[in-house]
């Protein structure tokens, strides 16, 4: 139950990829025919040195939990998401979600689903888009993404918290493909590419399903 609930958290982070982020592919013409001609990132973590692998986990775990600057206070974090506590739109967004929509006027959307039923939908409100709202079936709220001040352009840092202001995650973005995951801790978790993660050993370890 546990690891299911983890895979969960890990997934759920990344609707900041395949859904909020607007940031275009890269793309340049070709001379004769002016049609775009999208540069494929390349992935080479596989084929990385250890030594080359741990250093890349260093620089961005410093990036990350730099001065311990990931604790947050309960109290404080309630207080600066207090009016975020209830989703007031909570009928037109879990509608919405559950039906597919991904955006609205003023908001985008996601949903994330058990059995066919939405257990948890995110909003991300386009006058702020450096935070994500994770609600519950009821409108409550269940987690908050705050992003760096890069996003939507890449790369940028993503941190994820439970509505007590607990940290989940925390995530850089190094492209729309690759993402470095650490636990709460400070502990690598893995490096996705896609739809698989990489342990530290360049050893696939998972596979998710809405990249």
């Amino acid at each position: 139950m546990k690891k299911t609930f983890l895979l969960f958290i890990f997934l759920l982070t990344f609707c900041v990829t395949t859904v909020y982020s607007q940031s275009k592919p890269i793309q340049i013409l070709q001379e004769e025919t002016n049609e775009p001609v999208k540069l494929e990132i390349s992935f080479d973590w596989v084929n990385m040195s250890q030594v080359q692998r741990d250093e890349k986990i260093k620089k961005y775990h410093d990036i990350l939990f730099f001065d311990d600057n990931s604790k947050v206070s309960k109290k404080n974090f309630k207080n600066q998401y207090k009016d975020f506590k209830k989703d007031l739109e909570r009928k037109e967004h879990y509608r919405r979600a559950k039906n597919g929509v991904i955006e609205l006027e003023d908001c985008f959307l996601c949903a994330f689903f058990k059995n066919d039923i939405l257990i948890i939908y995110g909003v991300q409100y386009k006058k702020d888009l450096r935070h994500a709202y994770y609600y519950d079936g009821f409108g409550n709220l269940r987690y908050v993404d705050i992003m760096s001040g890069e996003y939507p352009n890449f790369p940028y840092t993503s941190k994820q918290y439970r509505n007590t202001g607990k940290l989940v995650s925390a995530i850089v973005f190094e492209n729309h493909d690759v993402q470095y995951m650490y636990n709460p801790n400070g502990t690598f978790r893995g490096l996705w590419y896609k739809e698989k993660m990489f342990d530290e050993k360049g050893k696939q370890i998972l596979t998710r399903t809405n990249w």
